[in-house]
């Protein structure tokens, strides 16, 4: 039965991102109910080997968490390498997230370029909706390109925010709220995330 389980999420979830124009490579698989919401002109490339779990059926540190990608604007960008895992993670990308090659990223991490909101108070009151139903406050928020490079890990639960570049091969420790970029070959970690060593 869990086998029977786990092909029905590959297909749908296939079909799914293949519908909305998402270009994918050999061996993706999509396990559980996914959230997906795609501008029809935004861009979104998924290398082979993709694998994104979604739930607790599929790994208990997701507890209930349904994963999600969220690409709201015609210029959003989000590019994935190959031999990506994934587990309950929300990424959206208003305006450009890269994901290299061999990246894994532990369960319910948020990565977002955008802080979602204005910071004036009076547009993040304003009712006023772009004409893609937008809110003008979620469409003029602040938004810089984040880029995860090859061979990094994310542990649970972090919040990786805009602006942010992580180096080759370093390590995000489990909880870490990632403020500023992290050069390559580091263990780092906190609130704000702090270099803790260096690897090599």
């Amino acid at each position: 039965m869990r086998k029977i389980r786990y092909l029905f999420y590959i297909y749908i979830n296939r079909f799914m991102f293949y519908i909305n124009g998402v270009k994918y490579g050999s061996n993706l698989r999509v396990f559980n109910r996914f959230y997906l919401y795609k501008n029809k002109s935004a861009y979104c490339v998924i290398g082979n080997n993709f694998t994104f779990t979604s739930g607790e059926a599929f790994n208990p540190l997701s507890r209930n968490v349904r994963g999600a990608i969220y690409l709201p604007m015609e210029s959003s960008t989000l590019t994935i390498g190959d031999n990506v895992g994934i587990s309950s993670a929300c990424i959206w990308a208003q305006e450009n997230i890269t994901i290299g090659n061999n990246v894994n990223i532990g369960a319910d991490c948020v990565i977002l370029d955008t802080d979602c909101h204005n910071l004036d108070y009076k547009v993040r009151v304003s009712k006023e909706r772009m004409p893609n139903g937008m809110s003008v406050d979620c469409y003029t928020a602040n938004c810089m390109p984040i880029v995860i490079e090859d061979n990094v890990l994310i542990g649970t639960r972090c919040i990786i925010l805009k602006g942010v570049t992580i180096g080759e091969r370093s390590i995000i420790a489990a909880g870490s709220v990632v403020t500023k970029s992290i050069p390559c070959d580091c263990i780092a970690g906190g609130n704000p995330c702090r270099i803790i060593r260096k690897t090599n």
